[in-house]
């Protein structure tokens, strides 16, 4: 082929894809301008506070994620999606989200993951407060950290659960990448690392071998961390990307956590159950008596109705010494006949049942 007819060649393509763009504008348009339509038609009938739905949320992106025939990837379709419907939301209310703050934090990244980034994302500084902001209606969702798969559960979130009358109405998983930042400093000139707890868990191994005599210093969060390694002589942060970028701090060393696939699960909390959606979980909280084959009698309807149960955590009631109530996940929805039914059976069983939601899986 000729340098003139690889010209020719690219400059039809090239037209082809601005007559394609044009027609993405006018869709896209289209779209927000029918999502504008639904916000009116609910604020007729008497709908104020919020307009999102999570359930159906989820449809669009499966639907558009299972249709794909590439080559863009699954991943990629599903946060275009997102952006998207994020976009159109926010053209008549923007969703107040709360995250465990300051700015830069995972919590944040997962819930820009979650709702996209066109919400209103408000920090806090404590889970409680997370919880109260949404009881309150300051917030319409919050979004807190449950447990990671190195580190296991962060027990302050499932506490909460106990007195809250919140429900979770969605999951985010994301995998944790943790980096080693400063503000002008080396690697061997470091005296101090800051970062939240459980991040310098996940690094022990790496700080072991590469920084052993430095003190490690615990803090509230690892965007507090940056913020401290920013203003530290000889001091570096362990944290998110987006942590580097807000508070000006080098990354000197990328992806330093000890498992590769460490993963952290953020739940969605707000005041309103979510319908089924086809591919669901259900978490509850229970208490039963001290009593010989008790649990067994909590689990067996489960088997029995033919349903997964992904998670069992015990922690203390904080009723008397040595009381329990245990904190369990089930694949299904709460609608579903083989869950309710189970359910029904279950109550039997116990001293205390409360469904704390049923909400779509993490999509992936």
């Amino acid at each position: 082929m000729t340098t003139s007819d690889s010209q020719t060649q690219l400059a039809d393509i090239r037209r082809e894809i601005d007559e394609i763009d044009d027609q993405l504008l006018v869709l896209l348009n289209r779209r927000a301008s029918c999502a504008q339509t639904v916000a009116e038609i609910k604020i007729a009938a008497g709908e104020v506070d919020c307009f999102h739905r999570p359930e159906r949320e989820v449809e669009v992106l499966r639907r558009m994620m299972d249709k794909n025939p590439g080559p863009l990837s699954r991943e990629t379709i599903g946060r275009f999606y997102r952006e998207l419907m994020s976009e159109c939301l926010a053209l008549e209310k923007p969703l107040g989200v709360a995250f465990l703050g300051p700015e830069g934090t995972f919590t944040q990244q997962a819930a820009y993951r979650h709702f996209g980034h066109a919400i209103c994302a408000t920090p806090f500084p404590s889970i409680d407060e997370i919880f109260r902001a949404v009881e309150s209606g300051a917030c319409q969702y919050g979004v807190v950290p449950v447990e990671n798969s190195t580190e296991g559960v962060i027990t302050h979130t499932l506490d909460s659960f106990l007195h809250s009358s919140l429900v979770i109405a969605g999951e985010v998983s994301l995998r944790i990448h943790h980096n080693l930042m400063a503000a002008g400093c080396r690697l061997e000139d470091i005296r101090e690392i800051f970062s939240h707890q459980q991040s310098l868990a996940q690094c022990r191994e790496w700080l072991d071998r590469f920084l052993p005599g430095v003190t490690r210093t615990s803090v509230s969060s690892n965007a507090e961390a940056a913020r401290r390694a920013a203003s530290t002589p000889n001091s570096a942060a362990i944290a998110g990307e987006v942590a580097a970028e807000l508070y000006g701090v080098q990354i000197l060393q990328r992806n330093i956590e000890d498992e590769p696939d460490n993963t952290t699960r953020f739940l969605v909390i707000g005041r309103n159950p979510v319908g089924p959606t086809g591919g669901d979980k259900t978490s509850l909280i229970l208490a039963i008596q001290n009593d010989p084959g008790a649990l067994y009698g909590v689990l067996e309807p489960f088997a029995r109705h033919g349903i997964s149960m992904s998670k069992i955590e015990s922690r203390p009631s904080r009723r008397a010494a040595w009381d329990y109530v245990f904190f369990v996940d089930l694949e299904g929805h709460r609608d579903d006949v083989s869950v309710a039914a189970a359910l029904a059976e279950l109550e039997r069983h116990v001293t205390m049942l409360k469904i704390l939601g049923s909400y779509p899986r993490a999509l992936t």
